[in-house]
């Protein structure tokens, strides 16, 4: 990411900054890989060490299905019962030991706050709208927006109506695609996106009033209690280069060619172990005998999971908005029977789904199987 900064803050680092009654404001440096990754400086009314109470509430890890056969997996998520607020509506459906997904369908205002102590979290925000209250300031969301919250970063969620997110919470950092960025960091002229594109913290609301406030923190796979004795966002200020942001997926511009590209084109973000793509709208192949629909592949050494946004994904069928399917590594997949041949001279697609390729074999949650569409693995007989 590149700097920003927000609110007040002092001339130079380190140094004193006052208030008004000449008591000092609080530093808190945050930042990754031990001080040599990204960093940004906050200035709070409070020391954000003042805890009132802690207390352990239990395990957050999800329980995964015993070993299975090899198959294709198809999740139908808007089948998902479950709802609530933003973290307690959170249905996990797969994961491993680099990343956890699932699906939330946020009905309620968050009357706590929220922090990962484990690794980032991506929001993909598939209907809805709201915001997001962040100790680093405000940001609002719309549908097609990816918002990216950095590990560590105390949160709520506000919707202004129901809201359907599709939710990654990573266990490492997550950025943009190192291919697309130069040597400082600036995203290259053939990135698919650029810095304009990108959404920070809109307005920085702080509250200096003492009291009682829960934040739920998640770390080493436990959820925690900690009740503050002051407002979490007493943030006065702050810079740097690491704060949430949004991306839409509107602004992801396509790159096609004469024939077709392979799914890195679709590349959006990475983390450690995993990348996150954007299928968009776009022109088909031009080559005169292209084929627009993908051709058969095996996942050599990832899992490809599909989220469908919406529109007519073209070399699948029986596929729905929220449906969620999972191509394993180790054997080939590809269209379904008759949309190879259908594709054939077709201009344009009007599809949006979000991929997640992961590295590492995804494990389904057994509270998965109550969504599951069984007879998948078995859709490409003719």
């Amino acid at each position: 990411m590149y700097y920003r900064t927000l609110g007040k803050i002092p001339h130079k680092r380190h140094t004193m900054f006052k208030k008004e009654d000449g008591s000092l404001f609080r530093e808190q440096v945050m930042g990754t890989k031990g001080f040599s990754g990204t960093q940004s400086i906050l200035y709070h009314h409070h020391m954000p060490t003042e805890v009132a109470k802690a207390e352990l509430l239990g395990s957050y890890l999800p329980e995964y299905e015993e070993n299975q056969e090899l198959k294709h997996r198809h999740l139908l998520t808007d089948k998902v019962s479950r709802s609530g607020d933003a973290l307690k509506g959170r249905e996990y459906l797969l994961g491993n030991d680099d990343l956890l997904i699932g699906t939330v369908l946020v009905t309620e205002k968050m009357d706590n706050y929220y922090r990962n102590g484990d690794g980032d979290e991506m929001l993909y925000i598939h209907r809805g709208k709201g915001t997001v209250e962040t100790m680093f300031g405000t940001l609002t969301y719309r549908p097609g927006d990816y918002v990216v919250i950095p590990i560590g970063t105390i949160y709520r969620v506000l919707p202004e109506e129901d809201t359907k997110i599709l939710f990654i919470e990573s266990f490492s950092q997550i950025t943009t695609p190192r291919r697309y960025r130069n040597e400082y960091g600036q995203l290259l002229e053939h990135s698919p996106f650029c810095e304009r594109d990108i959404r920070g913290p809109e307005k920085l609301e702080t509250y200096s009033e003492k009291g009682e406030f829960e934040v739920i923190t998640k770390s080493r796979g436990l959820l925690n209690s900690h009740v503050l004795n002051h407002h979490p966002l007493d943030v006065v200020g702050w810079d740097g280069y690491l704060y949430p942001w949004v991306f839409n997926i509107e602004d992801f511009e396509p790159i096609t060619g004469r024939v077709h590209q392979p799914p890195p084109v679709h590349q959006t973000f990475e983390g450690h172990n995993f990348v996150v793509c954007s299928f968009v709208p776009r022109l088909y192949d031009y080559h005169p005998e292209s084929i627009p629909a993908p051709y058969y592949h095996s996942n050599v050494n990832s899992d490809e999971l599909l989220y469908y946004v919406e529109g007519n994904f073209m070399s699948r069928k029986g596929i729905s908005e929220g449906s969620i399917t999972l191509h394993p590594s180790g054997i080939p997949h590809g269209p379904h029977p008759g949309t190879t041949e259908k594709s054939i001279g077709k201009k344009e697609t009007l599809e949006l789904a979000v991929m997640i390729d992961t590295f590492r074999p995804l494990k389904v949650v057994k509270k998965a199987h109550e969504v599951e569409d069984r007879k998948y693995m078995y859709t490409w007989m003719e």
